[in-house]
């Protein structure tokens, strides 16, 4: 049975929780959308099941299920479930959270961090500070600092012909946005749009339309469309080519992901209470 008991919902009850780790599970309907705010711990959510998408100011996140995304302290963020979400977040004091990430970044959960934090959330929320409660809250916080990340991060340009461009393409992954043809949309040469590209997005355009693309089907691919259908919508020839894609840069291929498979190493470089 579960040593929880009924716990709060509301994230401002685990900021001064006198514990370096609290545990707040929190299950989202599909659509769900947590206004902006942020947090004085640092923040690790774990998609136990269904895909979350968390905006910062600097860019846009897709955690698919059994991942985690971490958010350091004082980071503004808004959260949308894209499916019906299952979340196990875990507030980190800034004390516990030295050496850990100093920028939002998606991590690759291991199958023993994942257990790790599934055992915390039926914790009690004042666990023991010795013993196996303390064991398992010890651990969590060396696996955090090992794990790799995941390229899941879609960076938001400040241009506002930039920002335009990349909003169409993300209302339409599929269409032709090469170099050339995105130049013409925002009135610009090639030259000067990637070279704003790059001052703004910190890679290339012909990068961020890659992730873009990716992220875009990972959310879809959630939802349980096909994988042809994605690929095809997503500007890819065949699935074949769509697969090589998503293999390069998760690890895996489409249909091991979302069964709970962790990638096999790091990839190649390539309103409701508040969350």
């Amino acid at each position: 049975m579960s040593r929880t008991g009924q716990r709060s919902l509301d994230p401002a009850d685990y900021q001064d929780i006198p514990r370096p780790i609290a545990v707040m599970p929190k299950d989202y309907p599909a659509g769900t959308v947590v206004p902006w705010h942020r947090h004085k711990r640092a923040q690790l959510a774990f998609a136990k099941s269904g895909v979350m998408v968390m905006a910062t100011r600097d860019g846009d996140w897709v955690v698919p299920p059994h991942r985690a995304l971490w958010l350091p302290a004082g980071t503004e963020h808004q959260l949308r479930a894209s499916t019906a979400l299952a979340m196990r977040t875990l507030y980190i004091e800034p004390e516990a959270a030295q050496g850990m990430p100093e920028a939002v970044r998606v991590i690759d959960v291991s199958p023993l961090l994942r257990e790790l934090i599934l055992a915390a959330a039926e914790l009690p929320l004042l666990w023991r500070e010795s013993g196996r409660d303390q064991r398992i809250m010890a651990l969590i916080l060396d696996e955090i600092r090992i794990l790799p990340d995941l390229p899941l991060g879609l960076p938001r340009p400040t241009d506002r012909r930039l920002a335009r461009l990349c909003d169409a393409v993300l209302a339409a992954p599929g269409e032709d946005w090469g170099l050339r043809a995105a130049s013409r949309r925002v009135g610009a040469s090639s030259r000067t749009l990637a070279r704003i590209a790059q001052r703004e997005l910190g890679m290339s355009f012909a990068a961020w339309l890659r992730r873009a693309r990716l992220l875009c089907a990972l959310e879809r691919l959630a939802r349980g469309e096909s994988v042809t259908a994605v690929a095809l919508d997503s500007g890819y020839g065949s699935p074949a080519a769509f697969a090589q894609m998503f293999r390069r840069h998760i690890g895996v291929a489409p249909s091991r992901y979302f069964g709970g498979g962790r990638t096999a190493g790091p990839p190649s470089p390539a309103s409701s209470p508040e969350a």
